[in-house]
């Protein structure tokens, strides 16, 4: 059997009131990522060929979802029985059924694998994920039978659940299962919900399998983060900083740099290359893709942007944007955007630029706000250039050619043209093209009045008021 066999179901149907948040449970960020999508990609990577998440009647998990997940609706809250029940179609058309819950997002692909593994060759009709605690607390205790199966899973959340011994127990029942898929359904049709709950209990379905001789069996897994489940923000929390210690570590190992990993937050879809540098307060959001040799930080956040090998990201803001190779961005640059800075090209101090292409090797070094613009090859934009692209009602495009000098504090009004090899002169307000080779100068004459200082001294000696 191949896991293209295996259907998983996903269980998210549950009300999340601990959050205290309007926004479904499992639909809250875990770096940077949906925890809903945490499950689905584990399963997906684990070659789970067919993938269903069980949601509430009200639920709308929108763009969370990736394509080709199926949703089944439980139509009442009436407990993790009750939502497999409500997907018993696909249970009956599946030779393997893997439970995952939604909200316990660090349940990895190598674990996923490891539980498909064991089930098989104990050739059990189902197999339980179970994790050795030191401090079990209220999880369920797994006891074993003397030929090493499961036996029964007791509870431990209210005193009288189990035994002195049974509490001893430090293996517990994590809440990820694997069933063959006809002895789930038949099982299913035998549970029932009297109870104080009035609920149908998934581990329920164990008994009965036990009961009719079939083998349940047990898999240990080495990772506890399977237990890791989020209730409320605190479990968030919790889950978030084992989620970013896994993610760095990730990258540290394939040869990224991270001078302090407890001040470095980087998503779950985020690549780096290789010999990459990430300084301390550094924040990678995303699907950021940071090429080799480039160094970001310290205090830079970039969110959904490329940055090319070698290139130099210092305390800035990134968002969109592309920064192609061995470029300089920063100190305290915000490319918005649409920013496109091609190879060998500078952003500098108090630099802001959205939907501009900055030419290879161009420059824009200090105190300038470039919008809607495209700089061509080898151009450089002395301190304070401003484009002045929006007359309030329309944005306008400005180009400046390849070679072009634009002076300190000149002013590009939009729709207008300096040609290649042009000089614009400092303080100019260009509102006309510039041809290739020319200069352009707009500026009043210089009135110089001698004695200013010494006349408003005395004229204001004047108009003080009498002691």
């Amino acid at each position: 059997m191949t896991s293209s066999s295996t259907t998983a179901l996903i269980m998210a149907a549950g009300e999340g009131t601990r959050m205290r948040s309007s926004r479904p449970k499992v639909l809250h960020p875990v770096c940077g990522r949906a925890m809903i999508t945490w499950p689905i990609l584990a399963a997906r990577s684990a070659g789970v060929g067919r993938i269903a998440v069980i949601v509430s009647p009200n639920s709308d998990l929108g763009d969370a979802l990736p394509e080709e997940v199926e949703t089944v609706v439980q139509p009442q809250s009436d407990g993790t029985g009750g939502a497999v029940r409500a997907a018993i179609g696909i249970v009956r058309e599946s030779s393997e059924v893997l439970v995952l819950s939604g909200d316990v997002p660090l349940v990895s692909a190598t674990v996923i694998s490891e539980l498909l593994s064991t089930h098989r060759d104990d050739k059990a009709s189902a197999t339980v994920m179970t994790a050795i605690l030191e401090d079990p607390g209220a999880y369920g205790r797994v006891v074993r039978d003397s030929g090493d199966a499961v036996e029964k899973i007791v509870e431990a959340k209210e005193a009288g659940d189990a035994t002195a011994a049974e509490l001893e127990i430090k293996e517990i029942n994590s809440g990820t299962y694997v069933f063959s898929g006809e002895s789930l359904a038949s099982a299913l049709d035998e549970i029932n919900s009297d109870n104080a709950q009035g609920e149908y209990y998934l581990p329920d379905v164990l008994a009965v399998m036990r009961g009719r001789g079939e083998r349940v069996s047990a898999h240990i897994a080495e990772d506890t983060a399977v237990n890791l489940g989020v209730n409320n923000k605190v479990d968030l929390a919790t889950v978030e900083t084992e989620a970013r210690r896994r993610i760095l570590e990730g990258h540290m190992l394939a040869g990224v740099t991270i001078v302090d990993p407890a001040s470095t937050w980087i998503d779950a879809d985020v690549s780096i290359g290789q010999d990459a540098r990430i300084e301390p307060g550094t924040s990678l959001r995303g699907a950021t893709e940071i090429g080799a040799g480039a160094e970001i930080g310290p205090h830079s956040t970039v969110i959904n942007s490329g940055i090319g090998a070698r290139s130099r990201i210092l305390h800035s803001h990134l968002v969109l944007c592309e920064v192609m190779e061995d470029c300089q961005v920063g100190p305290f640059a915000y490319l918005r955007p649409g920013a496109q800075l091609e190879d060998g090209s500078k952003a500098g101090t108090f630099v802001e630029i959205k939907n501009s292409v900055i030419g290879a090797g161009a420059k824009v070094p200090h105190l300038s706000y470039i919008g809607d613009a495209d700089i061509g090859k080898g151009a450089n934009l002395g301190a304070g250039t401003i484009t002045a692209n929006y007359d309030g009602r329309d944005k306008h495009r400005t180009v400046v050619g390849p070679g072009a000098r634009v002076g300190v504090d000149t002013m590009l009004v939009a729709p207008v043209e300096v040609g290649a090899d042009a000089y614009t002169g400092a303080g100019s307000v260009i509102r006309e093209n510039v041809p290739p080779g020319s200069l352009a100068v707009s500026r009043g004459d210089q009135r110089t009045i001698e004695e200013y200082a010494e006349r408003r001294k005395a004229r204001e000696k004047e108009e003080e008021p009498d002691s």
